[in-house]
């Protein structure tokens, strides 16, 4: 039986604990929850700010599902960006094994790599643009040096390949991260373990596809979501580096918000399209954390 300085003591540590959260709950409600009620009820309306808002019923979601060509293709440069992810990541787990070994240095080679994500978004799009130009880009002219090509790529200017050039830059600047958390997936390993299926003889690749990767599945997936956010929300990146273009070759669907709403005053479309947007992003994140929430399976060497 709960006694009543127990209970007073119980209801003054809640209090204390809600008067702690309150300044984080206030700021997600104000600049969270407030505009995603905004843009949902926005997103019904016909409204500009040159006249008043007027119910429009789903007829922006029909503009959108069934005649806009721009928001399909924006979708679907989305989708090859997220899935450009898994690349990264890749790249990543071989460097995060490289410099988990004994090597000469491997404390410079992981600040060398891992220096790229503290860099602004806005200074990593520039080097990048920089890299890829084809008069002084550094790119073209290794290629021209080397004989690769006869004439400079006009990287950000072609259809072909403006969208992989900025995936390029964006797996870049997130290689190092990447690295930084699979090697501390990589480091939470027992070693015994290891050493056990060494002593039965099984050899390195072996021991990484019967102890490593499956050890490692939820640190990847960790990744997987993260890479996928980043990949839903670069705009910076994007603008800096190609503004969308050339044509609508690297569309996204946040630089398309964005024109929707300060270039061509679409407010409640644009509203429309951020509804959808942060659907997506919710499905996809949820299907992301139910596959990984999953049995990893005990660890086998049969």
């Amino acid at each position: 039986m709960v006694t009543r300085p127990g209970r007073r003591n119980r209801w003054r540590r809640s209090a204390q604990i809600w008067c702690l959260l309150a300044p984080s709950l206030a700021i997600f409600l104000l600049y969270r929850i407030l505009p995603l009620l905004w843009n949902v009820a926005l997103s019904v309306q016909s409204w500009s700010p040159l006249h008043p808002a007027q119910w429009a019923g789903f007829d922006n979601y029909d503009e959108m599902l069934f005649d806009d060509a721009v928001f399909w293709q924006a979708l679907w440069n989305t989708l090859i960006f997220m899935a450009s992810a898994p690349i990264g990541i890749l790249l990543a787990l071989g460097l995060a094994l490289l410099v988990n070994t004994e090597i000469r240095g491997r404390e410079i080679y992981r600040t060398i790599i891992f220096i790229s994500y503290p860099m602004m978004t806005v200074a990593v799009a520039i080097i990048w643009r920089w890299m890829f130009d084809e008069r002084v880009g550094l790119i073209n002219y290794v290629a021209r040096s080397l004989g690769l090509v006869d004439r400079p790529i006009q990287f950000l200017n072609s259809f072909d390949w403006a969208l992989p050039s900025v995936i390029a830059a964006n797996t870049w600047q997130m290689l190092g991260f990447y690295m930084i958390i699979l090697l501390t997936g990589l480091q939470s390993i027992p070693e015994h373990l290891h050493e056990a299926a060494a002593i039965d003889g099984a050899n390195a690749p072996r021991r990484f596809l019967s102890i490593t990767l499956p050890l490692l599945r939820s640190t990847l997936f960790l990744c997987f979501v993260i890479g996928m956010l980043n990949s839903f929300t670069s705009f910076d990146l994007v603008y800096v580096m190609t503004g969308g273009g050339p044509g609508r070759a690297t569309e996204l669907l946040i630089t398309y918000i964005y024109k929707l709403g300060f270039s061509q005053t679409r407010f409640d479309y644009a509203a429309a399209v951020t509804v959808f947007f942060f659907a997506l992003l919710i499905s996809i994140t949820w299907v992301a954390n139910r596959l990984s929430g999953r049995d990893t399976g005990a660890v086998r060497m049969d």
